[in-house]
């Protein structure tokens, strides 16, 4: 999936700017700065999913609660890539992350949140070369998701980002830090509402 800047000329509608550049600054993180949780949940609101993202952050990470939403998710996912529609070239594409997602949910429940979020923003890549083809790996990728829809173009923008919690912000996070499962169970809730 595209992770750079997106072509000059495209600009992100003004109802998600803001929300975006909470949780992501435009120019990346200085030294030692992190998202709060308070931009998360911003950033959820735009996404439309605010109000499950809440209720489940505020949860327990052990709760039965919990656990059966994440159930739901990796049956969603799976539901997802099984029924991507691809050339027979890519299925063995699909049967790859088909396997990657187990390997994800077991670092959730390890509480390993930086390696989840390494490992999800692998899954996003495949899961965007699924739905969009090559389109994906295109400088316009961001402005042409955001055509289709404002808030699927937002998801797959957050998507793009996930990487920078990895390589610069995270760096000081303990690897179960509260904002890195904040910004990992963005993209989990918009999943599992797909």
């Amino acid at each position: 999936m595209y992770k750079g800047s997106p072509t000059s000329n495209f600009s992100m509608p003004g109802e998600y700017r803001k929300a975006a550049e909470r949780l992501v600054p435009k120019d990346g993180f200085s030294k030692g700065q992190k998202p709060d949780l308070k931009a998360a949940g911003e950033f959820a609101k735009a996404l439309g999913i605010g109000v499950e993202y809440q209720r489940l952050l505020a949860l327990d990470k052990s709760s039965g609660e919990l656990r059966t939403f994440l159930d739901h998710f990796q049956n969603n996912l799976d539901l997802l890539i099984k029924k991507t529609w691809v050339d027979k070239s890519d299925e063995t594409r699909k049967d790859t992350l088909q396997g990657n997602v187990p390997l994800f949910m077991a670092s959730i429940e390890q509480v390993d949140y930086k390696k989840s979020l390494e490992q999800f923003s692998a899954i996003l890549d495949e899961l965007a070369y699924l739905f969009f083809g090559f389109q994906c790996d295109s400088a316009d990728f961001a402005e042409y998701t955001f055509r289709i829809d404002g808030q699927m173009g937002l998801f797959w923008w957050y998507g793009g980002k996930l990487e920078i919690f990895n390589n610069t912000a995270a760096v000081n996070m303990d690897r179960s830090d509260k904002v890195l499962w904040a910004v990992l169970l963005l993209g989990l809730c918009y999943l599992t509402n797909f």
